[in-house]
């Protein structure tokens, strides 16, 4: 008897990130032609990005930005691209430098790309050079999630969160041999994560999470853009208005993105400032940042995110995700308790959790052996506090510590 075939898959070619010069020349004729809206009494946005600083940052990007730079800077790690199941996967392979390395896959969230992860790589690949042991080395794979950046373009409708899994599995099985792997998620990146041990946890050494877990039922609902955060965070929050000033800063692009994806995307596909208006606000509003979003993020690794977007031609595939997510919801793939039984370990960033929110839910929901938390620090977990996130990596997966 046999079992049901896999996806297909290709064996991962090198890549190297190289953006056609006609389109960055394009980019800067569209920035030289910007149109921006007038702005009045929004010194503090309360009505959304400011103009001024957004006018600032516009000419920065056309005038003072060098692409080819941050080029150079992210083709100094190994880059590859596969296909699978008629997908493109573009991803980052860096080898460990200890004795045994563990494989680890990070996943990333929107709008995040695969370079926010760019300051925990060389720490957990050559641990040695950062103060740590060679013990607590990883082969670490950072892959582009489907639609997102290179890994384009998505020519298929009905792609999930939750069916980023099974591409993952693919990916680290098959194509690059890992029978198995720890994984580590944040935004998008933990529903990936958590889904990867629920459905797959033979292959699973352990798990971590930060800024914090959600369970892989949170979209399975007719309202997510009013129902998200009460559904992910089952145990409650506090008071009613504290929790509603959170929430708005949190879920205004869902409404969109669920409802409408393609008629903004028509908007910001053709508007490089209009895109950069809409990354640069959750960027601001989700950072331990204090109002100034450069103190959570260089000016160079915010142009450098929204012309990996703008290049790749990728936000309408990037917001289509939350549509399908809403659309089709999250089925399990058993009924055993609890709903993810791998090993996990979880660093709660405290300015992410809504006001009043307990996380006591986890312990039932995963095989939870590791909980520790961040005063600072926010949405944006790797690329705010790197130290932290390799911290607690290394703590619960590194050597002789994997998933114990």
């Amino acid at each position: 008897m046999t079992g049901t075939p896999g996806p297909a898959w290709e064996p991962a070619e090198p890549f190297v990130v190289q953006v056609d010069q006609g389109t960055l020349d394009d980019l800067h004729e569209r920035l030289a032609r910007t149109r921006l809206a007038p702005d009045l009494d929004n010194e503090d946005w309360s009505y959304g990005v400011n103009g001024a600083y957004l006018a600032e940052l516009v000419h920065s990007w056309r005038t003072e930005f060098d692409w080819r730079a941050q080029e150079r800077r992210i083709n100094e790690l190994s880059h590859y691209r596969t296909v699978i199941d008629g997908i493109p996967i573009h991803f980052v392979h860096e080898r460990g430098k200890g004795p045994d390395p563990t494989p680890i896959i990070l996943t990333h969230g929107w709008p995040w790309t695969f370079w926010d992860f760019h300051d925990v790589i060389g720490p957990l690949t050559d641990p040695v050079a950062y103060g740590g042991s060679a013990e607590d080395s990883f082969d670490v794979i950072v892959p582009s999630l489907p639609g997102f950046g290179f890994s384009t373009p998505l020519r298929r409708t009905g792609m999930t969160i939750w069916d980023v899994a099974d591409v993952w599995k693919t990916l680290m099985v098959d194509v690059l041999g890992y029978p198995r792997f720890a994984a580590h998620g944040g935004d998008y990146g933990v529903m990936v994560t958590a889904q990867l041990g629920h459905k797959y946890p033979e292959h699973l050494l352990g798990l971590h999470f930060a800024p914090r877990p959600l369970p892989l039922h949170a979209f399975n609902t007719d309202r997510p853009w009013a129902d998200l955060f009460a559904n992910a965070i089952p145990s409650g929050v506090g008071d009613r208005a504290t929790f509603v000033e959170y929430e708005r800063r949190k879920v205004g692009h869902v409404v969109a993105h669920v409802l409408d994806p393609q008629t903004l995307a028509h908007a910001l596909h053709d508007s490089p400032a209009g895109l950069a208006a809409w990354l640069l606000e959750r960027r601001r509003s989700w950072s331990d940042c204090g109002g100034d979003v450069e103190s959570a993020f260089s000016r160079d690794d915010l142009l450098t995110s929204f012309t990996i977007y703008w290049a790749s031609d990728s936000f309408v595939s990037t917001a289509r995700l939350y549509h399908e997510n809403a659309k089709i919801g999250w089925q399990p793939s058993h009924d055993r308790t609890p709903v993810v039984g791998v090993p996990t370990a979880v660093t709660v960033f405290e300015k992410d959790l809504p006001p009043g929110a307990s996380m006591a839910w986890m312990e039932e929901y995963f095989d939870l052996r590791q909980v520790t938390s961040s005063p600072t620090g926010g949405h944006f977990a790797a690329a705010e506090e790197p130290d932290v996130v390799v911290r607690d990596i290394r703590s619960f997966l590194g050597g002789a510590h994997r998933g114990s």
